[in-house]
């Protein structure tokens, strides 16, 4: 019995061009998946935000920088504890463009707020939200601490319920900055 060239068969030859399209099919659909995931990030609110001071803060002070909008209690145990972590990445990052606005809750007494921003001399913007707007168009921030890192393009980037991991939003912050 011979063969012809014809039907003449290798063994897997004929599906030798299955992985390298299987291959681009995934690299396609991962590039797809990310460009989808980063397009439909939510910009962040239009919120006016006033400081203990009383100056505002208008959105289109904010726009192009990277910010860290940071809503936080007095009476909140974890808040008061990542607040020295908080000045230390805002001293680390203030240089190269970074906004930080600390949002005081509504139930948080202004006169509190006042007072733990100066006797901690802290050296970012920090706002009231006495009437609980700036909270509501967050998404309805109830939980503190909750910090929104807001890229350039005004869009969320991530965020944080609890203490960030301040590795990882240094990272963030970093790569962000230099976009």
């Amino acid at each position: 019995m011979t063969t012809s060239a014809a039907t003449a068969h290798t063994p897997g030859a004929s599906r030798a061009w299955v992985k390298p399209v299987l291959a681009a099919l995934a690299l396609a659909t991962v590039g797809a998946v990310a460009y989808v995931t980063l397009s439909k990030r939510p910009v962040a609110p239009d919120v006016t935000f006033v400081t203990v001071q009383g100056d505002k803060i208008a959105p289109d002070a904010l726009r192009g920088k990277v910010v860290m909008v940071n809503f936080w209690a007095t009476s909140c145990a974890t808040c008061v504890a990542e607040m020295p972590q908080m000045v230390e990445t805002y001293n680390k990052f203030k240089d190269e463009g970074l906004e930080f606005v600390a949002v005081a809750m509504s139930y948080d007494p202004p006169n509190y707020v006042v007072n733990y921003a100066d006797t901690r001399k802290l050296p970012f913007k920090v706002a009231l939200d006495t009437d609980g707007s700036a909270a509501k168009a967050y998404g309805d921030v109830a939980m503190t601490p909750t910090t929104f890192v807001i890229a350039k393009d005004g869009k969320i980037l991530k965020k944080y319920v609890g203490q960030p991991d301040f590795p990882a939003l240094h990272q963030l912050l970093a790569k962000s900055l230099k976009s």
